[in-house]
């Protein structure tokens, strides 16, 4: 899907009536959000958009901040966080184990994630991956640009060493050459490229389509269905504005997360911010992602991405 179109939906999304929460017997009273150090959410929680929009229906909102996407799912299966902004795969990974999560709005990815090696290396196509040791975190997008690198170069996943590693250790372990490559998304893909002597060997976007996903807890988006609308408006909303204001954006960044302003400015040139709804086209796009997964032997079961789908009340 063209940005310009996918913006046409996001823009459709921010224009809801913002509808007043579902009667229930115990009133919500805090909104539990999951955020990493990148995305529409940190900005969000910078300007303070969804504090100020439901201090007037007595909703207070609360913070918790993720390394990666998998264990955010984690806290969101048992309840702990409400909503949160996480890559691609690991709601497939969470979905293949029965996770009470549901997608609740898409966002396209461009650029801002792909595959670094060191300068030096010997690495200069994506056939040189084969024997290499490559890092990423499992169940993580980056996990999902690893499969379809490998795709793409005619390798098997049996060709590399994988290498299971969390950004903050991946880093340090990249620098100092412990594996080959790195396949991670922005900031991290920026401050590998920027201070940790990095080479971008190829983007996401060169290899196949990639999305990212606002998921909600299950039960949270059954009970509170119009509140949940009411959040994916406030954060197709702040998205907007972050398209036309990046500098501001990189600057937002900076603060919440304490990585670089030099970094983050990267990271918010190259990103787009467009919320809109989980389309046909994007469910396509997922369901591809899930079942190379399962191919593998990656998942221990297929699934229907289109069943985890979440379908907003009528207003």
């Amino acid at each position: 899907m063209q940005r310009r179109e996918f913006l046409k939906l996001s823009a459709a999304i921010s224009l809801t009536p913002l509808l007043s929460a579902q009667a229930s017997a115990e009133p919500l009273t805090e909104i539990r959000i999951g955020y990493q150090k990148n995305g529409v959410l940190v900005i969000a929680r910078q300007r303070r958009t969804l504090e100020e929009h439901f201090a007037s229906q007595n909703i207070g909102v609360k913070w918790l901040e993720f390394s990666s996407g998998p264990p955010m799912l984690e806290a969101m299966n048992v309840g702990s966080i409400h909503y949160g902004a996480v890559g691609d795969s690991p709601p497939i990974f969470a979905q293949a184990a029965g996770a009470a999560i549901v997608y609740a709005a898409g966002q396209p990815i461009t650029n801002g994630q792909g595959i670094l090696v060191p300068k030096d290396s010997p690495i200069r196509n994506l056939a040189d991956l084969k024997g290499k040791r490559i890092g990423f975190t499992k169940g993580s997008s980056a996990h999902n640009v690893v499969l379809l690198v490998l795709q793409a170069a005619g390798l098997s996943y049996d060709d590399i060493t994988p290498v299971y590693l969390a950004p903050p250790d991946a880093g340090p372990a990249f620098a100092q050459g412990s594996i080959d490559a790195w396949s991670i998304w922005d900031p991290y893909f920026a401050i590998g490229e920027l201070k940790q002597n990095g080479r971008i060997l190829v983007n996401a976007s060169d290899v196949g389509r990639t999305n990212s996903f606002y998921i909600a807890n299950r039960d949270f988006a059954q009970r509170n269905g119009s509140i949940l609308k009411q959040i994916i408006a406030v954060t197709s909303a702040t998205a907007q504005w972050a398209e036309d204001h990046r500098t501001d954006v990189a600057q937002s960044l900076a603060a919440v997360t304490g990585i670089p302003l030099d970094i983050q400015t990267v990271a918010a040139n190259r990103s787009s911010f467009a919320v809109g709804p989980v389309t046909d086209d994007i469910v396509a796009t997922q369901q591809g992602v899930a079942d190379r997964f399962h191919k593998l032997g990656l998942i221990p079961r297929p699934i229907v991405v289109r069943d985890a789908v979440w379908k907003p009340p009528q207003a």
